[in-house]
C-alpha cells in the first residue's frame, strides 16, 4: 500500500510538472494589416521562402569563391616492408650479358607539400558570377511572391471571419424579433385571438434559427482556426479581430484601374519570368565562353623525407618547388559546343513566349477580376435594398395580422424571406470582398 501511495505521488508530480511545461495559450489583438504582419513573421511558406534567398546568397558566395586561389596540403607516409628490386645490367658491375637485383630506396618515406591554383581567365566563371547574382534576385522575387500570397489568403481568412460576426448578428436580431413573436402569440392564443397552429408555425420558425445560429457560430469557431492557420499561428492562441466590415472600403470606380495599361509590370509572376529569361541569356552566354580559352596558374612545394631509421625519418628533407602556367585552347568538339549553344537559344525563344503569354494571361486576370467586382458591387447593392425591402414587408404583415385584416402564414412567409435576403446578403456581401483582394492582386496592389 506504501509503495502504490508513493507511485501515485510521484504520478501526480510528473503531470504537475507536465502541465506546467505546456505552452500557456496568448492572446492578441489584430487589424488585417497586422495579421499579415505577423504571418510574414511565422506563416510556414514565407520562411521558408526566406531561407531559400538565404541560401541563394551563400550560393553567390560559393560561386564568388571559384575565383579565389585553392590551396591543397598533402601529406603521405610508407613504410616499405619489402624494398623494391631493380634489375641493372650486368655491364655495370662487370658481368655481361646478366642482370644484378639491386634495392633501391630506403625502408621509411614521407612526404609532406602544398599546391595552389589560380583562375586567370574563365569566360564561364565570370558568366556564372552574373547568373549567381540574378538567381539570388530570383529567389527574392520568390520570397515577395510568397509575402503575396500569403497577403490574400489572410486577407480572405480574415473578411471570412468578419463576415460571419455580421451573419450572427443578424441571426441575432432575427432571434430577438421572432421571440417576441412566440411570446405574443403564445399569450394570443391563451386569450383566445389565435389558433394553436399559428403558434406552431412561428415556434418552429424560431427553433429553425436557434439551430442555425448553432451552426453558424460552429463555423465562426472554425473559420477562426483557418485565419490562424493561415497566419502560423498555433491553433489554441486567442485571436481578436479589431478591424470592422465599416473599415472597408470598397472602391466604387475599378474602371480607374483598367486604364492602366502597364499594369502587369507591378506583378510579382512578370518579374519572375522576366529574371527566368535573363538566366536563359546568361545560359547562352555561358555555352558560347566555351569557346574561349582558359588559363591558370599554379604553384608546389614539397618536402620529402627518407629514411631506414623510423626515429630520424624528419631529420633530413629534400625539397622541390614548381610555378607554372596552363592554357587550354578549344579546337574542335564534334560540332558540341555550336549545338549546346542553339539548344540555349531556343530556351530563350521560349522564355519570349512565355512571357508574351503570361502578359495575356494577367490582362484576362485583371479584366475577370474587374468585372467579378462590378458584379459583386451591383449585387451586394441590391442585396442591400432587398433586404430592406424583406425587413419592410415582415413589419407591414405584422401590423396587418395583429389588426386582424392578415394571417399568420403572411407573417410566417416575410419572415422567411427575410432571412432570405439576410443570407444572401451575407453572401454577397463576402463576395464582394474577396472580389476586391483579387482586384488588388490582378493590378499589383498587393506588394
Amino acid at each position: 500500500m506504501k509503495q502504490i501511495l508513493t507511485l501515485l505521488i510521484c504520478l501526480t508530480a510528473a503531470l504537475t510538472g507536465f502541465s506546467q511545461t505546456q505552452p500557456v495559450p496568448q492572446t492578441y489583438s489584430f487589424s488585417v494589416q497586422d495579421a499579415v504582419n505577423y504571418a510574414y513573421q511565422h506563416q510556414n511558406s514565407v520562411l521558408n521562402a526566406a531561407l531559400d534567398m538565404k541560401s541563394a546568397e551563400y550560393k553567390v558566395k560559393e560561386t564568388t569563391g571559384i575565383g579565389l586561389p585553392q590551396i591543397n596540403g598533402t601529406a603521405s607516409f610508407t613504410d616499405y616492408l619489402k624494398i623494391p628490386t631493380t634489375l641493372l645490367p650486368g655491364e655495370f658491375f662487370n658481368a655481361p650479358g646478366t642482370f644484378i637485383p639491386v634495392k633501391f630506396g630506403v625502408k621509411y618515406n614521407s612526404n609532406l607539400g602544398v599546391t595552389a591554383n589560380q583562375i586567370l581567365f574563365n569566360g564561364s566563371y565570370l558568366v556564372g558570377l552574373k547568373a549567381s547574382k540574378t538567381y539570388k534576385e530570383l529567389s527574392a522575387r520568390a520570397y515577395t511572391r510568397s509575402k503575396i500570397e500569403v497577403n490574400v489568403n489572410v486577407t480572405k481568412a480574415y473578411y471570412q471571419v468578419l463576415v460571419n460576426n455580421e451573419q450572427l448578428r443578424l441571426i441575432d436580431a432575427n432571434i430577438n424579433q421572432l421571440k417576441q413573436q412566440v411570446e405574443q402569440t403564445t399569450a394570443q392564443n391563451k386569450q383566445g385571438f389565435v389558433e394553436k397552429i399559428d403558434v406552431d408555425r412561428i415556434t418552429v420558425q424560431y427553433n429553425n434559427l436557434l439551430t442555425n445560429r448553432e451552426n453558424v457560430i460552429r463555423l465562426l469557431a472554425l473559420n477562426y482556426q483557418l485565419l490562424k492557420f493561415q497566419m502560423g499561428m498555433p491553433i489554441e492562441n486567442n485571436l481578436v479581430l479589431t478591424d470592422k466590415l465599416s473599415d472597408v472600403a470598397l472602391d466604387k470606380s475599378p474602371e480607374v484601374l483598367s486604364a492602366d495599361t502597364a499594369f502587369y509590370h507591378n506583378r510579382i509572376e512578370y518579374a519572375l519570368q522576366e529574371t527566368q529569361k535573363k538566366l536563359n541569356e546568361l545560359d547562352v552566354k555561358n555555352k558560347k565562353s566555351q569557346y574561349l580559352p582558359t588559363l591558370s596558374a599554379n604553384a608546389s612545394y614539397a618536402a620529402s623525407y627518407q629514411n631506414d631509421s623510423f626515429k630520424k625519418l624528419y631529420s633530413n628533407n629534400f625539397p622541390s618547388a614548381y610555378v607554372g602556367l596552363s592554357l587550354n585552347v578549344p579546337i574542335f568538339s564534334g560540332f558540341q559546343r555550336k549545338y549546346q549553344v542553339r539548344q540555349s537559344q531556343i530556351e530563350v525563344l521560349k522564355a519570349d513566349n512565355d512571357l508574351h503569354n503570361l502578359k495575356n494571361a494577367l490582362s484576362l486576370e485583371a479584366n475577370q477580376a474587374s468585372v467579378n467586382y462590378l458584379n459583386g458591387l451591383q449585387t451586394l447593392n441590391n442585396q442591400k435594398q432587398s433586404q430592406a425591402l424583406a425587413q419592410e414587408v415582415l413589419r407591414v404583415a405584422k401590423i396587418k395580422y395583429q389588426q386582424g385584416v392578415g394571417s399568420s402564414i403572411e407573417v410566417t412567409q416575410a419572415q422567411t424571406a427575410l432571412e432570405d435576403a439576410d443570407n444572401q446578403y451575407i453572401q454577397g456581401l463576402y463576395d464582394a470582398l474577396v472580389s476586391k483582394v483579387d482586384l488588388d492582386k490582378a493590378f499589383g496592389r498587393i506588394k
